[in-house]
C-alpha cells in the first residue's frame, strides 16, 4: 500500500507574498468603503460620540481581526490575494493553519502591517529563508507555494528480514498516536538530515519498543523496525477490514429493527 506525500513544500518568495498583499490591501478598501457607506445608511452622522466610537471599534475588529481570520481558516490558508498568486499559508510541519494560528498572523497583522506600513514584516521577510514575518514566527506558519507542488509516492514495504518476527509480535499495545508518527516519519525520512533521522528513528523506535513484544532482532536497524511494525499493523487491519464492515452492517439493521416482533413498516 502506497502513501502519498507532499513535496518540495516552497516558501513563497518576497515578491509573491507582495504581490498577494497587494490585492489583500485591494480588498480591504473594497471592505472599508462598503462599512462607511452602511455605517452612513445607518445615520452614524447622527449618533452621539460613544456610538460612533462603538461602531468604529466594532468595525475595525470585524475588518482586521475576523475576516481575515475565518477567511484563512475556511479557505485552509489562501486570502483572496494569496488564493489569486498561487500561495498557501501553513503551519512549520506542513499541515493546515487552524483558527489559533489565523488569529495570531491577523491580531498581529494589525500592529505589523496596517499600524507600521508593513515595515517590519518586509524587513523580516528578507532575512530568513522561509519569508516568515513577525506573525508567522508568533503563529508557527509560513507562507508556501500552493501551485506547482508535486506529489511522489512511496511504499512502505515489509524488510524481509523481520516479516517472520512481526508475524508473531504482540502490537496490541501500539496506539494509534504512536503509530501515525512512526508512519509520519518513514513517509518523510528522505527529507530530513542524517543527524535528524538518525535521532528521531532511534527515538520513535524506543517508544515504539514499549509497546510491541518481543523485541527485535538484536542489532535491528530502528528504520526497519518501525517499517516492519507498520506494514504489519496495517496488514492486520486490513485483513480486519471486511469482519467489522459485516459486523456494522449487523449492528446497524439490528438498531434499526423495531422491537418486540413488531412489524417494520413498508419501504
Amino acid at each position: 500500500m502506497g502513501e502519498a506525500v507532499k513535496l518540495e513544500l516552497r516558501p513563497a518568495s518576497f515578491a509573491s507574498r507582495l504581490l498577494a498583499f497587494l490585492l489583500d490591501l485591494l480588498v480591504m478598501a473594497a471592505e472599508v468603503v462598503l462599512t462607511v457607506l452602511a455605517l452612513d445608511r445607518l445615520g452614524f452622522r447622527a449618533w452621539d460620540g460613544a456610538a460612533q466610537t462603538a461602531a468604529v471599534s466594532a468595525a475595525a475588529a470585524l475588518l482586521l481581526l475576523v475576516i481575515p481570520t475565518t477567511v484563512e481558516t475556511l479557505s485552509r490558508g489562501r486570502s483572496v490575494g494569496k488564493l489569486a498568486v498561487g500561495l498557501r499559508v501553513v503551519q512549520d510541519d506542513g499541515a493546515p493553519v487552524r483558527v489559533r494560528q489565523a488569529f495570531i498572523r491577523a491580531l498581529v497583522a494589525v500592529f505589523e502591517l496596517w499600524g507600521l506600513a508593513g515595515a517590519p514584516a518586509f524587513i523580516t521577510m528578507l532575512f530568513n529563508d522561509r519569508g516568515k514575518r513577525i506573525g508567522d514566527f508568533l503563529a508557527g506558519t509560513y507562507v508556501m507555494r500552493a501551485r506547482g507542488v508535486r506529489f511522489q509516492v512511496f511504499s512502505l514495504p515489509m524488510p524481509p528480514e523481520l516479516a517472520a518476527w512481526a508475524h508473531i509480535a504482540d502490537l496490541g499495545q501500539l496506539g494509534d498516536s504512536l503509530a501515525l508518527r512512526a508512519r509520519q516519519f518513514l513517509l518523510r525520512a528522505h527529507l530530513l538530515s542524517p543527524y535528524a533521522r538518525t535521532r528521531l528513528g532511534t527515538a520513535l523506535a524506543a517508544e515504539v519498543g514499549q509497546s510491541v513484544a518481543p523485541p527485535p532482532p538484536s542489532g535491528t536497524d530502528p528504520e526497519r523496525y518501525l517499517a516492519a511494525v507498520i506494514c504489519e499493523r496495517r496488514d492486520r487491519e486490513l485483513a480486519l477490514a471486511p469482519a467489522r464492515t459485516a459486523r456494522a452492517r449487523t449492528l446497524t439493521s439490528a438498531v434499526r429493527r423495531l422491537p418486540f416482533g413488531v412489524a417494520d413498516p413498508p419501504s
